[in-house]
């Protein structure tokens, strides 16, 4: 056979067999790129801080960084305390702690929400909604804000409706005055029901970018799941699946309150937590509706503080610390924190979390790029999870791109790539 010529294999099927099969498929493949567009490719923070709306001011991000620090000076001054308390090997002690107090130094909150909602006890919600915004914009310009930052409204129920549309139209309408809605920008529905009072949100927000000029779409939300009814619905589906279709692409995120949808099932107070079996099925449910969809899961958080004399502030320390590895082994990459003395054991979490493994994995997608052998066989979607879980270990400062490129010889823009492959190179790839 000359060169260049193509061998002519045997089949059976006329060609338009195929085409019609494609063109009857259309609608499908569509349908799967609008619903399942897959993850955006972004940071997601690690946690959430909430502040009630009355409280927060200038310099609530720095106090907390300072209040953080200041627990570990006082209940865990070097890195053997802190390994000790923890369980850290020898090999973590140090590198963990020496990065877990140069991320309270440098950026102590990743994502915070000025609350509205249950933490909010003001008297005046407007003038807090408006100081909210003028303080949020002056952060964002003065270089001092949190990667992501904004307000958790009231929820779209009756009683609390009206409030919770002000006090959003006020807050925006502030970031507008004030120069515009930084990237940033976050907002979350709590107590999120029926479908439809995610309809009512989408179509508020689109009436404010009608208002002000904005690109369509431009305003998202997290949908916080705090009730049964979010999760199955009388018709015996699930309901949070529709929420997300409600959103028409805006939905960010899916955020679990653990002690709200606790309560709602009877749950006794002392049993409320995170790792109830309760919360474990509400989560399952939330994380296969959310997969594929762009929509991302985060953990709700502990009401155990770690306040008071050392040997309690340890005992806070273990259990934060263990729940936050529980739901990292469970693909839970971000989680609620309550105080400021939970941010060292959320960071000692993440960071040991992505260190203790991060050599595998850049071994392992390097043969993966160089279509080496070794004694794991992956495959393209495995080689996604490999990049993703050092992308997330990089955006948190876990990791630096020097160490990973050094052991993967691979570039933060490699990374990113085999995080985000097109849907068909996953089925092409695998044949």
């Amino acid at each position: 056979m000359g060169q260049g010529q193509q061998q002519k294999v045997a089949t059976s099927l006329a060609g338009a067999v195929s085409e019609e099969i494609s063109a009857s498929l259309a609608p499908v493949d569509a349908e799967l790129e609008r619903r399942y567009p897959g993850d955006p490719g972004t940071r997601q923070p690690v946690h959430t801080v909430y502040v009630p709306g009355d409280v927060f001011a200038a310099d609530t991000i720095r106090s907390w960084g300072d209040r953080a620090l200041a627990a570990l000076d006082e209940h865990a001054p070097d890195a053997a305390a802190f390994a000790a308390v923890l369980g850290l090997s020898d090999e973590l002690a140090e590198p963990v702690y020496a990065r877990v107090r140069a991320k309270l130094e440098r950026e102590p909150v990743e994502d915070l929400r000025v609350d509205f909602e249950d933490g909010y006890h003001g008297r005046d919600e407007d003038e807090d909604a408006a100081r909210a915004a003028r303080l949020i914009a002056e952060a964002y310009e003065n270089g001092t804000a949190a990667p992501y930052m904004g307000i958790r409204m009231k929820c779209m129920e009756a009683p609390v409706r009206d409030q919770g549309i002000r006090t959003l139209d006020i807050f925006l309408t502030g970031l507008m005055e004030a120069g515009g809605l930084p990237d940033g920008l976050v907002l979350t529905l709590p107590k999120v029901t029926y479908a439809e009072q995610v309809t009512a949100m989408v179509r508020l927000l689109e009436e404010f970018e009608k208002a002000r000029g904005l690109e369509a779409g431009r305003i998202g939300f997290e949908i916080q799941i705090e009730t049964s009814q979010s999760i199955l619905a009388t018709d015996g589906t699930a309901a949070v699946a529709r929420m997300i279709q409600a959103a028409e692409g805006r939905a960010t995120g899916l955020h679990y309150g653990t002690f709200d949808y606790s309560a709602c099932l009877g749950v006794s107070a002392a049993y409320q937590a995170s790792d109830h079996p309760a919360a474990d099925h509400a989560k399952a449910i939330m994380q296969v509706a959310a997969a594929g969809t762009g929509v991302r899961v985060s953990d709700g958080s502990t009401n155990v503080l770690p306040v008071g004399p050392t040997e309690k502030v340890h005992d806070a320390w273990r259990l934060h610390y263990g729940l936050t590895r529980r739901a990292l082994a469970r693909a839970y990459y971000q989680g609620w924190d309550m105080h400021p003395g939970h941010i060292p054991t959320r960071y000692a979490a993440v960071f040991a979390f992505y260190r203790e493994g991060f050599e595998q994995a850049a071994a392992r997608l390097a043969r993966y790029a160089n279509r080496a052998g070794g004694d794991v066989m992956d495959e393209p979607a495995t080689a996604k999870a490999l990049s993703g879980y050092l992308l997330r270990g990089l955006d948190c400062g876990a990791l630096d791109i020097a160490e990973v490129a050094r052991l993967s010889g691979l570039t933060r823009a490699d990374l990113e790539g085999f995080a985000a492959p097109r849907r068909g190179d996953l089925t092409a790839s695998a044949k």
